[in-house]
């Protein structure tokens, strides 16, 4: 009598481990590029509501600030936001992450001396 046996292999089980091993492998590299894209486009969200926090406060107070806490507004999770400069003409301030790519990005409004890179007024760029 022949028994007839169901079930896989131990070769059979370890290609299977070995294929899914190769597609993490090639999967990994491209989910961190897609997270660091991710966290850059959180910078520049972040500057650009700073822009509208800043506004908002100079329309109250007739001034801008270099203080966040009188601001009504908070950075994404990560990532660091600064105020470089307020004056009454205008303001400047940065944004950095170190898990985004790139990890610098400036903004400046208004008569506010420029930070590099930034070279247009009211345009975010990134380093």
């Amino acid at each position: 009598m022949s028994q007839n046996r169901r079930g896989f292999t131990l070769i059979e089980l370890l290609i299977v481990v070995v294929v899914i091993g190769i597609l993490a492998a090639l999967a990994i590299p491209r989910f961190q590029s897609t997270k660091g894209k991710a966290y850059f486009a959180g910078m520049r969200s972040d500057l650009r509501n700073l822009t509208t926090a800043e506004e908002a406060y100079f329309y109250d107070h007739s001034a801008y600030t270099t203080h966040l806490d009188s601001l009504r507004f908070s950075s994404s999770n990560g990532d660091a936001v600064s105020i470089t400069e307020a004056t009454l003409n205008g303001w400047s301030g940065t944004s950095q992450n170190a898990e985004s790519y790139p990890h610098f990005c400036a903004l400046f409004v208004g008569g506010a001396t420029a930070v590099a890179p930034a070279t247009a007024a009211g345009v975010v760029a990134c380093q």
